[in-house]
């Protein structure tokens, strides 16, 4: 039996896949890495937009952030491979 958590890392784990193609999509449409970084950002905003106040998706963006270091912080900086969690 599936457990809960094991379900939302299920989804995680799709929409990390999907987020990565994209990202890939993005590559091929821009090479300026501060393009794609700043509509990563707007998406996040439209996700939650009418939602929560801007300051608050700040604050979850920041969140997330401090989360993914600890991940990325111990990885090889000549791997540019994503980990995958």
């Amino acid at each position: 039996m599936v457990t809960p958590s094991e379900e939302n890392f299920k989804g995680y784990k799709q929409a990390e896949k999907k987020a990565l193609e994209l990202l890939a999509a993005m590559r091929a449409t821009s090479p300026k890495k501060v393009d794609i970084e700043l509509a990563l950002l707007v998406a996040i905003f439209e996700l939650h937009k009418g939602e929560l106040p801007p300051d608050t998706i700040g604050a979850i963006v920041q969140g997330h952030l401090k989360t993914l270091l600890t991940f990325y912080g111990a990885k090889d900086p000549r791997n540019r491979e994503p980990k995958q969690f």
